[in-house]
């Protein structure tokens, strides 16, 4: 529904080994790279020039592929501003022997126009085509009021928490040290992460950022780590081929039977590697649940900042 639009793509992938994880089921670093690559293939198709990734809303996943089956993905722009648009990605999978298709994600990201020479581009206007399209053009603009307002107020709430100090202290004795659970890691970004304006592919990096993430987590369940939400996913900057990105991930705090992990990417150029000087590109927190061998939901031990 809604593929008659003219700012339509349409991508499918099957689900290999080399893009499984330990437990035979398709990665999410995989999936997040095709995602923003069929996404920016619509941002696009509608700008007419080259667009970079700004933002992704929070993206739930409901169902996990596995090897043999297909992956749909299905993007269009869903209303154009200025010099940004909404992107609207669907994701399904499919059982070939079945027939049988689920949806795994749905999710909303900004692109911005970037056109050669550093000018600037006013999007033309979306051209809606069927009711669905009408809708989602609507809502757009309330999901852009949103996504500016929680800027705003995780702005405001890091203040209040800046002010507090060191005053949280953590009264069970058995909690793990968050020190436990700080991984980082080092890329160079080159030419194949990029595109062909030499800026790092968004999903790259959010796959690369799935990694660290998964690897903080499993500091605590002794367990391969489930991502089932990205939150808060937005670029405050741009990175080059050459750039060392820098990954951060500390997990931030458990909920019985999930963990919220944080994690900070900050790239250098050379003359900046050297000097210490980093760049804060990105920021987004990430949601992971963990599995026994019997398929029950682990229990993450509490933690103490």
């Amino acid at each position: 529904s809604g593929l008659r639009s003219p700012m339509a793509v349409y991508m499918c992938r099957a689900v290999l080994p080399a893009h499984a994880g330990p437990r035979g089921e398709l990665g999410a670093g995989p999936l997040l790279r095709w995602m923003d690559a069929a996404a920016c293939l619509a941002a696009e198709k509608h700008a007419g020039v080259s667009c970079v990734t700004a933002s992704m809303d929070d993206i739930q996943f409901e169902e996990a592929a596995r090897v043999g089956q297909i992956i749909a993905i299905r993007t269009k722009v869903n209303r154009a501003f200025k010099t940004s648009m909404e992107v609207g990605i669907k994701v399904t999978v499919q059982d070939v022997l079945t027939n049988a298709e689920k949806i795994v994600s749905v999710a909303y990201a900004t692109y911005v126009a970037k056109p050669v020479g550093g000018g600037k581009v006013e999007l033309k206007p979306v051209q809606l085509v069927s009711a669905e399209d009408h809708l989602e053009h609507s809502l757009a603009i309330e999901r852009r009021r949103i996504r500016l307002g929680y800027v705003q107020v995780f702005q405001k709430l890091m203040q209040e928490s800046n002010k507090e100090g060191d005053s949280y202290t953590c009264e069970e004795q058995d909690a793990v040290s968050t020190e436990h659970t700080h991984v980082q890691s080092t890329e160079l970004v080159l030419p194949t992460h990029a595109n062909h304006h030499g800026n790092t592919f968004g999903g790259q990096i959010m796959a690369w950022m799935q990694t660290v993430a998964s690897i903080s987590a499993s500091r605590l369940c002794r367990s391969h780590p489930i991502l089932k939400a990205v939150k808060m996913f937005k670029f405050w900057g741009p990175s080059f081929v050459g750039d060392r990105l820098v990954f951060n991930a500390i997990v931030n705090n458990t909920f019985h039977n999930s963990v919220e992990v944080g994690v900070r990417v900050e790239a250098y150029n050379c003359e900046e590697w050297i000097q210490d000087q980093p760049r804060h590109i990105n920021s987004a927190f990430l949601i992971f649940n963990a599995l026994s061998d019997q398929g029950e939901l682990l229990t993450f031990p509490r933690v103490k900042p």
